[in-house]
């Protein structure tokens, strides 16, 4: 289980995340398997807001290699989203994210998931695994102060 307190400081990023009514099952809160949309418009505007520069992602791509999800809360129609989004290990040809989904209220920050995905960087026009680009490494190196 994650301290929310403990950690928050070591995400740099944050997206609001808005929660729309087909996100919503037959139990009254966000679909389980609707995390992982959230996760990765977070990590759409992480890259966004991070690399500053437009990538082929056609060239410079990246797939999604593996995922998980601890639930902490359920997440309602109406709260107030946000993902928060840290690259937390580079590696040669890949890299873990992670994500917090937290709910903010009149009480404070409740945290209502934790994710961790691992990317892998990807040529789509030679069909082959690559090294994580320098420039990206550096540019997150950069933001998140490490």
């Amino acid at each position: 289980m994650i301290d929310l307190q403990e950690v928050l400081h070591t995400y740099k990023h944050q997206a609001n995340i808005q929660i729309r009514f087909k996100d919503i099952d037959k139990q009254g809160h966000v679909n389980n398997a609707v995390h992982l949309t959230y996760f990765e418009t977070a990590r759409t505007d992480y890259f966004k807001d991070v690399l500053r520069k437009k990538n082929n992602w056609s060239k410079t791509g990246i797939i999604l290699a593996s995922t998980t999800i601890n639930y902490s809360r359920p997440i309602l129609l109406e709260d107030d989203l946000y993902c928060f989004t840290k690259i937390a290990r580079f590696g040669n040809k890949s890299f873990d994210i992670e994500h917090l989904l937290v709910v903010k209220t009149d009480a404070g920050l409740e945290l209502a998931a934790h994710g961790k995905s691992t990317m892998v960087c990807f040529d789509y026009e030679k069909n082959q695994s690559i090294y994580v680009p320098e420039e990206w490494m550096e540019s997150v190196k950069e933001f998140e102060g490490n």
